[in-house]
């Protein structure tokens, strides 16, 4: 079934899915919580397409946002955009829509992306969730010195990086993936109280296969920060490769 929607996907727009696919959702439910996913790099809200619809069939509102200078705001790229922009335009989402109670995901960059925002306004959040994720603390940045010009786009890695491994998925990633803005990385995490700002952490470790990157992410949440921990058997781009069981585990662990 996830193999033939894929063969659609070129023809689909973010948040539309094919009946066939929304017809295996799970029934509505009587608890709706706000779910805000943020894409990591490379990617933009388009990577979430099969994981909205499981969410709000149950009943949950999903907003996936896509950060400036990729998916389809790629011609924003800019040497100007840094990691306080990313986290910025976030907080400003959640004001805007007047959010609260929201589960704030963030995929593998983006976990740096959630913890600047949860520093801001825990009050509009219930669960922070770091899907395969970076986790830096205050003053620390992912790597990189500042830089200018072309030298500002980071070029998006091979799907396979992510653990995408089915020909057609990695394709559809492929054709989406767009440069990253590089001073992201080289901005440092500025947090004014602890990393995670008094809220419920959940980490979601991706398994099989395992992302090498994030392994040490994965044990400072689990040992040094004690945070909950869960596991999903497959690879980084979890949304893609399996969005049914991360679909189930989120509305599981928003609980």
């Amino acid at each position: 079934m996830r193999r033939r929607a894929f063969l659609g996907m070129a023809a689909i727009t973010a948040g539309t899915l094919s009946a066939p696919l929304r017809a295996q959702n799970a029934p509505i439910t009587n608890a709706p919580v706000t779910f805000v996913l943020v894409h990591g790099a490379w990617h933009g809200g388009w990577c979430w397409q099969l994981v909205t619809p499981l969410l709000e069939a149950r009943g949950h509102e999903v907003i996936a946002p896509t950060l400036a200078g990729l998916g389809e705001r790629a011609r924003e790229l800019s040497a100007d955009i840094t990691l306080d922009t990313h986290i910025d335009e976030v907080v400003d989402l959640l004001d805007r829509r007047r959010v609260q109670n929201a589960v704030l995901v963030g995929h593998s960059y983006a976990g740096v992306v959630i913890s600047g925002v949860a520093d801001r306004v825990p009050h509009r959040l219930r669960r922070l969730v770091f899907l395969d994720a970076v986790v830096v603390e205050n003053g620390q940045s992912l790597g990189g010195a500042r830089v200018t010009g072309s030298a500002a786009a980071l070029p998006p890695l091979p799907a396979s990086a992510f653990g995408v491994v089915d020909a057609v998925e990695r394709a559809w990633v492929e054709s989406n993936l767009t440069p990253h803005p590089a001073n992201t990385f080289a901005t440092p995490l500025r947090l004014t109280n602890p990393l995670g700002n008094g809220l419920r952490c959940i980490y979601v470790a991706c398994t099989r296969p395992a992302m090498a990157s994030v392994g040490r992410y994965q044990q400072m949440a689990r040992s040094r920060l004690g945070w909950h921990f869960e596991e999903l058997a497959t690879g980084h781009d979890a949304m893609v490769t399996a969005p049914t069981p991360l679909a189930n585990l989120l509305v599981r662990i928003a609980a």
